[in-house]
């Protein structure tokens, strides 16, 4: 695994921390993430010490600091769509995915992998949504963690109702790669400046 960066651009910190690239410049600009611009241009830098006292001084996770990149846990059914899924997110994405068929396998490594977000079939055996919800918000080190619901054609009011049950997302099938990709950043986006 490669060694951190000692400086960081604004859109590393950004994939760190999961927010978006123009939370990290209000951060820098108000004074709470301290760093220095390149002169003779606005391109922010932040230092790798700056931004660890950063990150626990508001209680952000420091796990992102292994690769940088995004973690989506896919917790999928269909081989194909696992397939297509994960193909998509690691290269047009550059997310970091793991993929898994099985409730028990999707315990063993999210504890592992510590997704940012996890991708859940309704359809998995051994899984209901309600089931899931309460196993994986119950454990503190997921408190954080994104769960977007894949599920089949819905009936009126039932996208509402998995929200209520603690879904940040969900995904209607079919459904493009794009959209995956803008429900995922829009709610990791969601985090307190």
């Amino acid at each position: 695994m490669p060694r951190p960066k000692d400086v960081l651009t604004t859109g590393e910190v950004a994939r760190i921390c999961n927010v978006a690239p123009r939370t990290v410049s209000k951060w820098f600009d108000s004074g709470k993430l301290r760093g220095y611009r390149i002169p003779g241009s606005k391109d922010r830098r932040i230092p790798l010490d700056q931004l660890v006292r950063f990150m626990r001084a508001h209680g952000i996770p420091l796990n992102g600091l292994d690769t940088g990149l995004t973690r989506i846990l896919i917790v999928e059914s269909q081989q194909d769509t696992a397939d297509v899924l994960s193909a998509a997110l690691s290269n047009e994405a550059s997310y970091q995915v793991s993929v898994t068929r099985t409730a028990f396998e999707a315990g063993a490594v999210a504890e592992s992998f510590k997704p940012h977000a996890m991708l859940l079939d309704l359809q998995v055996p051994g899984l209901t949504g309600r089931e899931a919800i309460r196993g994986i918000r119950n454990l503190p080190e997921f408190a954080k963690v994104k769960l977007i619901a894949i599920a089949g054609p819905l009936r009126p009011g039932e996208d509402e109702m998995l929200r209520q049950e603690g879904f940040d997302g969900i995904l209607v099938r079919p459904f493009e790669v794009g959209q995956v990709v803008r429900l995922i950043e829009n709610n990791l986006a969601e985090m307190p400046t």
